[in-house]
């Protein structure tokens, strides 16, 4: 029995990343020997087992055979017989196909070592077609490391599009993948390889669209903007140019969490309104207010001034979302004493507060 560190920890070890978690095979093995070790098994459709002390996991060697479309169609084989470089061949990247052994030693049979120090993402074989949802995967690392797909990888993810593979993808794993991607520090990477691959026209073509008239600079500007902010306002700026029933089209085909969907779809129907606060009025500051529910829910304002900020930063504009006006607004129309308005004014409440709200709008931005 062998035990091998494997995957993303030794890649990870190789870039001098930080490394959070340990994948592990091992070799010679039966389910049998791991009980009797103290292992617990975990896995459902093949042999993973915990580690007694560590918690990590610890698969069984094991080789794989597609047998329907899509990434569950798999029947998996794990024996004692399975070799490391056999187990190592089913995986998707090259990078990732790097084993240590418990005396340091590296066995990297598919060149990974050589594809890291040249920044590059290489498939390890042609049983790459097999899962679809490595296309995805494959953008979503070079969002995070910046490499580039080898030209024959790329290709290789051009057929499975072009043979209807990627139309197997199912929105969980779609939106896994992309928001991954989108949260790490090179995003419209994922993006343009998504693009250039023809999958993007595939798993979401509101973006492919959005993106295809210069291809996708504006987008890019506004997702490298984004970068200082979390996942909604990331979404938001991907969408942000879509109108709002092409964002609930995208938001509904990926199944986007509600968060995300709804930020995206405020961004949509009112970045403009936000932009141009500057030169809003009382009444139409406070209509703005209202419509994004902001003296309820004042995060989402927040989020809401977040994208436009990128949005303007993207399109080099040297003027800023005017947040002073609009929180001093928000801070006035709340100063109302609605339960007094609506004492006096039993019939009509909804109507008394707003202009109550409006009246003391227009005096608190008169005085400043």
């Amino acid at each position: 029995m062998k035990v091998y560190a494997v995957g993303g920890s030794v890649r990870d070890e190789l870039l001098g990343h930080p490394v959070t978690d340990r994948d592990w095979v091992v070799v010679g093995a039966t389910p049998a020997e791991m009980a009797a070790r103290g292992f617990r098994a975990v896995g459902a459709d093949f042999p993973v087992f915990l580690h007694p002390g560590t918690h990590e996991e610890y698969a069984l060697a094991r080789t794989e055979r597609k047998t329907a479309p899509g990434y569950r169609g798999f029947v998996f084989h794990a024996s004692p017989e399975v070799t490391l470089e056999e187990d190592l061949r089913r995986r998707d990247l090259t990078i990732n196909a790097i084993a240590r052994g418990e005396d340091g030693v590296l066995v990297d049979p598919h060149g990974g070592v050589e594809d890291l120090r040249r920044g590059i993402l290489r498939h390890v074989s042609e049983a790459f077609v097999e899962d679809p949802v490595r296309i995805l995967r494959v953008a979503r690392f070079a969002a995070r490391f910046g490499f580039e797909v080898a030209p024959e990888t790329l290709a290789l993810m051009r057929r499975m599009v072009d043979s209807g593979e990627a139309d197997h993808l199912v929105p969980e794993r779609v939106w896994q993948e992309i928001a991954r991607g989108l949260q790490e520090p090179r995003p419209a990477r994922l993006l343009a390889v998504l693009r250039d691959c023809g999958a993007l026209a595939r798993v979401a073509p509101e973006i492919e669209a959005l993106v295809a008239p210069d291809g996708g600079l504006l987008v890019t500007a506004r997702l490298e903007a984004g970068t200082a902010f979390g996942l909604p306002v990331r979404f938001a700026c991907l969408t942000l140019g879509l109108p709002p029933e092409a964002v609930a089209s995208l938001c509904e085909r990926v199944n986007a969490p509600g968060e995300c969907r709804d930020l995206a779809g405020l961004a949509a129907r009112e970045r403009a309104a936000v932009e141009g606060a500057g030169a809003l009025g009382a009444e139409p500051l406070l209509a703005l207010l209202e419509r994004t529910d902001s003296f309820r829910r004042p995060e989402r304002l927040e989020r809401l001034m977040e994208v436009c900020e990128c949005d303007l930063c993207a399109r080099g504009l040297s003027r800023r979302v005017p947040r002073e006006r609009l929180m001093a607004a928000r801070k006035a129309a709340l100063e109302v004493d609605a339960a007094a308005i609506a004492r006096d004014h039993p019939r009509s409440v909804p109507t008394a507060i707003h202009a109550a709200r409006a009246a003391r709008i227009a005096s608190v931005l008169s005085a400043g």
